[in-house]
């Protein structure tokens, strides 16, 4: 299993489980986000946690992500980047247009503020 969607309150939690996010497991999660969409699912939290690397492909599903979110006026965050994908989000500049939390529980947190303020 590459990834782990859990439903919490009005939000789904995506766990991506292997430590790349690549051309192998990003077509699936992008498959599997626009799924939660589809089933008018607009608040996403994905996890990166376990992820020490991401290609393009990769970034691209969390592109996906965050545009899914904002077109269906819902709340995207982005939790628990490892150093070398948090540089690489930082170089994409993705940081100044996407809520990055620390930590997945800090994410849950800041999700549920975001979803309270709505």
């Amino acid at each position: 299993m590459d990834f782990k969607i859990d439903k919490l309150d009005d939000f789904n939690l995506v766990q991506v489980l292997k430590e790349k996010l690549d051309t192998s497991i990003a077509p699936g999660l992008k498959s599997e986000l626009v799924l939660l969409s589809g089933n008018n699912e607009k608040n996403i939290l994905l996890d990166l946690s376990k992820c020490t690397y991401c290609d393009s492909s990769g970034l691209s599903a969390i592109l996906v992500a965050n545009r899914l979110c904002k077109n269906s006026e819902g709340v995207f965050v982005l939790a628990g980047l490892q150093p070398a994908v948090e540089r690489l989000i930082a170089v994409s500049q993705l940081d100044t247009v996407i809520t990055i939390a620390p930590t997945a529980e800090d994410g849950i947190e800041m999700m549920r503020k975001a979803l309270q303020s709505k």
